[in-house]
């Protein structure tokens, strides 16, 4: 493990000029001029409120994911409305990944659904209770909410409504199959995971394939920011269960069990990300009693693979 350290910035103090120079200067002003400066004051300041407030919608059209560390590779955060693909072997840390975002996103107020195709609503809540997250306000608060689905009734609905349309999935997907609870409008969406649905779909390709792109589509017309699990070997070299998940989403982080010697060591990159700059590097991360947390200084070098 190589750590990169960051280099310390050297700042200048600028002197105050003297007051009585200043005064002096005060002085020479013409009255005309005097009688301009409140309104180029006024002008000014409405031109600095502009500039601030421009700053301030930039920064809102970001996501950030509340991760110590994991923010720092990313330059203003995940662009909201996009869809993320976090891919990774077994025991890698997607869920938690996943978990964490949200909570930290509905501790601010946003409106998060985690959506399981897995593990059930009770075992989940205990991932949040064993890092001492509390989830139970934000529940009531209608802040988070975590729903089960079982992907093999809804891959025969699916299946269906396919052979009705012709393999033409075009009516709304939500109406039917009720991904969204009704009345709930999130902010913040994670599937876990679409490897679940695909194997739910069995040899059937081509629905899991037309489905997929429906679900994408669909959360972008919300304007939904949306993670997507997806299980893959410990050395990807696809990172999703048909490879057309990873070109249809917006960005890609990968987690890594590095194999160095006889032990394993977790990593996160974030391959890519549409609308927005990120560091290009697989650096350290680790799973501790407050969740995850990444080391972006530390670039992290080994063996990926059994």
């Amino acid at each position: 493990m190589k750590k990169i350290l960051s280099k310390k910035r050297m700042g200048t103090t600028l002197k105050a000029a003297p007051r009585q120079k200043r005064f002096a200067i005060k002085t020479k002003i013409s009255p005309k001029l005097k009688k301009q400066r409140p309104l180029f004051q006024k002008r000014v300041s409405f031109a600095k409120f502009s500039k601030d407030t421009k700053k301030t919608q930039k920064a809102e059209e970001f996501v950030k994911t509340g991760i110590i560390g994991f923010d720092a590779l990313l330059d203003q955060g995940i662009p909201k409305g996009t869809s993320v693909l976090v891919a990774g072997g077994t025991g890698t840390g997607k869920t938690i990944f996943c978990l964490q975002t949200l909570f930290n996103a509905a501790q601010r107020g946003e409106k998060c659904l985690y959506l399981s195709f897995e593990e059930s609503e009770q075992r989940l809540k205990k991932h949040l209770d064993d890092f001492k997250w509390d989830w139970r306000d934000l529940e009531k608060k209608g802040l988070l909410k975590i729903v089960r689905k079982e992907p093999f009734s809804m891959t025969a609905s699916i299946e269906a409504m396919l052979a009705k349309a012709k393999g033409e999935l075009l009516i709304d997907i939500n109406e039917v199959l009720e991904i969204i609870p009704k009345g709930f409008q999130p902010d913040i969406i994670a599937v876990d995971s679409i490897t679940a649905i695909a194997s739910a779909f069995g040899k059937k390709e081509e629905g899991y394939r037309i489905f997929i792109e429906q679900l994408f589509r669909y959360f972008e017309t919300l304007t939904i920011t949306s993670f997507f699990i997806s299980e893959t070997e410990q050395m990807p070299t696809i990172y999703s269960s048909s490879g057309i998940e990873e070109f249809l989403a917006d960005g890609v982080i990968v987690l890594y069990a590095l194999k160095q010697g006889n032990i394993r060591e977790n990593a996160l990159e974030v391959l890519k990300l549409r609308g927005a700059k990120h560091q290009k590097k697989i650096v350290a991360m680790q799973i501790t009693d407050r969740g995850m947390e990444v080391y972006p200084e530390q670039e992290v070098f080994g063996k990926i693979g059994e």
